[in-house]
């Protein structure tokens, strides 16, 4: 740290004045200008230049959590997670900061019959199709809010069921509902759980769900914490893929939700989940689960 002091200054003040004051020696300053930079500081170019492709890969969405696996498996060795944050803070490569949204869209003041509170916040799923989480969001463009109905997959964290419309009607649960049945196809027995909004609440949407032998759940009236994975979900999306953004059109918005959800399926590491994304997760479950299968009895 002395000898780059004196050569960052050194066209201000005396070399030899400034080797005095800060009690080094003028051969010491011309070999540490000489050799060249150390391992260490070699080895800090590489760990940011690794840093700097992965938040261009990642656009900007990576923390120093998310980023330290990320750059270990890069190198092909560990990496502290101290030493990223202050190469991220160093660099300013740091990722995006999270904002306030409010905005409401739980209705729950309709006619429509509650069900209890089954999940009973045990956010813990041993297999795919077993516990789904649904909501609602929105997401702010120059043409109006654009609102997104979720749900998610709790084993793995995954988005499997996702549509978006200008307002918030029934159809709009509905959809997404439907495409996260068309595309999982689960067996009787799942358990979705919901707020108590009226979109959740209503005949159509529960009749679908009952068609199926799928058991209903809602939350507890204005308690978050009883959907906090979905609720973590829909702040995630807000964080990463809007905050920062100004959609001209709902169509932009759409396209950009639509893209970042294959993304948040295949690509980002879910802290949940040991840092691998939510697609890596079930492969690894199912490859397990057929090398189980398929071993010899002993």
């Amino acid at each position: 740290m002395k000898y780059a002091w004196i050569v960052k200054h050194r066209e201000v003040y005396s070399t030899a004045m400034m080797c005095d004051l800060l009690l080094v020696s003028r051969s010491g300053l011309h070999q540490a200008i000489t050799r060249g930079p150390s391992e260490r500081h070699l080895g800090e170019e590489k760990v940011v230049a690794q840093i700097r492709r992965a938040q261009i890969k990642h656009r900007g969405r990576y923390g120093r959590r998310r980023m330290t696996p990320e750059v270990s498996e890069a190198l092909g060795r560990p990496v502290n997670h101290k030493r990223i944050g202050r190469l991220m803070r160093k660099h300013d490569l740091r990722s995006r900061k999270r904002r306030a949204f409010r905005v409401r869209t739980t209705d729950s003041k309709h006619a429509h019959p509650i069900a209890p509170n089954v999940l009973e916040r045990d956010f813990i799923a041993t297999a795919p199709n077993q516990k789904w989480l649904a909501d609602l969001t929105y997401i702010p463009t120059a043409e109006g809010w654009l609102y997104l109905a979720l749900v998610l997959d709790l084993f793995a964290r995954k988005i499997v069921g996702w549509a978006t419309s200008p307002t918030m009607p029934q159809e709009l649960t509905l959809e997404a509902l439907q495409v996260a049945l068309g595309w999982r196809d689960p067996e009787a027995g799942l358990l979705h759980h919901s707020d108590r909004g009226s979109q959740y609440a209503a005949k159509d949407y529960r009749d679908v769900l009952k068609a199926r032998g799928i058991t209903v759940s809602m939350s507890r009236k204005g308690d978050c914490w009883d959907n906090a994975p979905m609720e973590s979900v829909n702040g995630t999306v807000k964080v990463e893929c809007v905050n920062g953004e100004h959609f001209q059109t709902r169509a932009q918005a759409h396209e950009a939700i639509i893209e970042y959800i294959g993304y948040y399926n295949t690509e980002r590491r879910h802290s949940s989940l040991g840092y691998v994304p939510p697609a890596q997760f079930e492969r690894r479950w199912r490859a397990e689960g057929k090398n189980l299968a398929e071993a010899p009895l002993q």
